[in-house]
């Protein structure tokens, strides 16, 4: 890649390692995870538009089976780029971010063959592209009363941003844990998972995960009231994600470097389809992102928020790394949240001296 680098492109060198581990789930059960990294979804990379991604793929001689790398944020030949990496090998290409958002990354299990598993049993991450010339500002319309008659009130909010992400999938599971593909076809999901984990951020109503302690500790996300918040959203799943804010509404709706939709309601996001979503909370209280499919929601689908007078620390799964950006990501505080091993949420820890 010296030639990217003599033409001013910055390389951002990525390495993944594919690791089959147990990983828990509500009921005191456990499921087989394929994951990046041991770790549900795989870290998040983020890049700015133009920048070059090298990433190697580790697989090593304890896996029982090959693994692969397929990245929806580049434009390359899939063949050889994307072929199996067998037990005890590794494989490493590169490609230009040339497109802005939010893409997914996912294992496409042996030449295409069990990449339903692969994927709808953990092995998926996000990439981020920061578009080239920053974020634009965030118009605001709210109305208001002048001279007894209502009228807009438009304010434009600067791109910095309170972040996060959000990464939907399902899990077809039989009652030892193992994949059920028969589920999948049937479209009979065992649990609707955001960031990997059903009902993650839900202590206040459904309580599955109150009193798990440590990385499994269900917790909220805390929002700062009328302030920018910017949503990366990836539906990494084999069903329709109406995505919907329980109390809110979007007030801008971004796909690619395209602006889809202001003041909406619930925004429809397909299969392996992305959007980045901002919003600002005028008052404080609850607001629960959900999937509007009642039965995404009830097995899984629902992210308590709390809107409040000053920031928080947050789950450390739900917020990306910040952005080499100006204007762009305000740091947050985090504490080790995650679907994944007792060795990744330590190694997570040392990485944020938590």
């Amino acid at each position: 890649m010296q030639y990217e680098k003599a033409a001013g492109r910055t390389v951002h060198e990525v390495t993944l390692t594919a690791q089959s581990v147990d990983l828990p789930i509500p009921g005191g059960q456990m499921y087989h995870a394929m994951t990046f990294d041991g770790q549900v979804p795989g870290p998040t990379i983020r890049v700015t538009q133009g920048d070059v991604i090298e990433v190697t793929l580790n697989v090593p001689s304890t896996e029982k089976t090959g693994h692969s790398l397929d990245n929806h944020a580049g434009q390359l030949s899939a063949v050889p780029n994307f072929l199996a990496v067998m037990p005890g090998k590794s494989n490493t290409y590169a490609f230009i971010a040339n497109y802005p958002g939010a893409f997914k990354y996912h294992c496409e299990g042996v030449n295409v063959i069990g990449m339903d598993q692969h994927v709808l049993s953990g092995m998926y991450g996000m990439v981020i592209v920061d578009p080239l010339n920053g974020y634009h500002k965030l118009l605001i319309t709210r109305t208001a009363t002048q001279g007894g008659h209502v009228v807009l009130n438009n304010t434009l909010v600067d791109p910095a941003a309170y972040e996060f992400t959000l990464q939907f999938n399902q899990l077809y599971l039989n009652s030892d844990g193992s994949y059920n593909q028969a589920y999948m076809f049937l479209h009979n999901t065992t649990w609707t998972v955001i960031n990997g984990k059903p009902f993650g951020y839900d202590p206040v109503v459904t309580k599955v995960w109150k009193g798990a302690g440590g990385q499994n500790e269900a917790a909220p996300l805390i929002l700062p009231v009328g302030q920018h918040i910017r949503y990366f959203v990836v539906n990494q799943g084999n069903m329709p994600l109406f995505f919907h804010i329980v109390g809110g509404q979007m007030d801008r709706v971004t796909q690619g470097n395209m602006v889809q939709a202001m003041g909406t309601q619930t925004w429809l996001i397909g299969g392996s389809q992305d959007a980045i979503i901002d919003v600002v909370y005028d008052q404080p209280g609850a607001y629960v992102i959900v999937n509007h499919d009642y039965a995404a929601i009830f097995s899984g689908a629902a992210a308590v928020q709390l809107a409040q007078a000053s920031p928080a620390p947050n789950p450390s799964d739900a917020v990306p790394p910040v952005s080499s950006l100006p204007d762009t990501s305000i740091a947050q505080k985090t504490f080790v949240h995650c679907e994944c091993t007792n060795d990744r949420a330590a190694q997570l820890g040392n990485m944020t001296g938590q």
